[in-house]
């Protein structure tokens, strides 16, 4: 993070970062979507396949489309539990990086559908099958025989060849900082400055899908709105916690999936601003306080959260 000195503790982002802040300083205007957008509509999943629901429900003699859902619910459970994150890099050994993965959007199968609730805790005992672990990305056994300042250097390496891709290595102790706050406040959203057009907001996600990963997830607000848990992130971002204890550092690895609206550093963006909020290193205590009222009054659907505040809170991150 850019306020740790020593030289692993550097996130190699952090150098390419754009220099935003003089387009920050007065955004022109406030697209005021606030924390009620999180919030999944189910009506409009709903009136969107009214037709196909009732065909449905006659098909199978039910009374309403209520008696259809209730009759389908753990199929819409077991599909909420493995929707899919994007994929990873291949599994060759300080090889040379993949093209960027790409990622295939769920199609609505004839079966309903509910748009899922955004609310509920991560579930670090359900691991999503298509993250790959470190092992299958590094020589473990290999790599643990070098210091953690040549892990961080391979592991840069690796990534270097992928313009789409965002890697960094994290200390351990700030790692759990900003994971301890994720537990808590696992959806948030952050603002984008967009000269000239104000602020473009968007929605992120973290899970916890096995004990040695955790994985965000950015997407555009207004699609998440409108698609719920079938909306498309355009930034995905995995942390390897398997040489947190030994080496005392976590490995990041991410994509910015190309033509979805958002540029490579617009990435880096976002991904700084989540550290800066979640992790408050070199904070402040005014500042560390004032971040961890918004995360809290987010979280909660406090009605005195302001998209305002949190804009004017960003603009102070360099």
């Amino acid at each position: 993070m850019a306020s740790l000195r020593p030289p692993v503790s550097r996130l190699t982002f952090i150098r390419g970062a754009p220099d935003l802040r003089s387009s920050q300083r007065r955004w022109a205007q406030v697209h005021d979507v606030r924390f009620l957008a999180t919030h999944s509509e189910p009506n409009r999943v709903i009136d969107k396949y009214r037709d196909k629901l009732d065909r449905k429900v006659k098909e199978e003699g039910l009374k309403d489309v209520d008696e259809l859902k209730e009759v389908y619910k753990e199929k819409i459970q077991s599909l909420r539990r493995t929707a899919s994150i994007a994929p990873t890099a291949s599994t060759s050994p300080f090889s040379a990086p993949p093209p960027p993965p790409k990622q295939s959007e769920p199609e609505p199968e004839s079966e309903p559908k509910t748009t899922a609730e955004t609310t509920s805790a991560p579930e670090p005992s359900k691991p999503l099958p298509s993250i790959k672990p470190l092992s299958a990305i590094l020589n473990l056994p290999k790599a643990l025989l070098l210091p953690p300042t040549e892990i961080s250097y391979l592991w840069r390496l690796r990534h270097a060849s992928n313009p789409n891709s965002l890697s960094a290595t994290i200390p351990s102790e700030t790692y759990a900082i900003i994971a301890s706050t994720a537990q808590k406040h696992p959806h948030f959203i952050l603002p984008l400055p967009r000269p000239g057009r104000g602020a473009e907001i968007h929605f992120l996600q973290w899970t916890f899908p096995t004990p040695n990963t955790s994985t965000v997830l950015f997407t555009h607000l207004a699609e998440y709105k409108l698609r719920g848990e079938y909306a498309q992130p355009h930034t995905t971002v995995t942390h390897h916690l398997d040489m947190s204890e030994e080496k005392g550092i976590v490995l990041l690895q991410g994509n910015v999936v190309e033509g979805r609206g958002v540029s490579v550093e617009e990435g880096k963006w976002l991904l700084m601003c989540l550290q800066k909020f979640y992790g408050s290193v070199g904070l402040d205590a005014g500042e560390k306080e004032r971040r961890r009222r918004l995360l809290e009054m987010f979280s909660e659907g406090h009605g005195d959260f302001r998209v305002e505040e949190l804009v004017e809170e960003a603009e102070k991150i360099t």
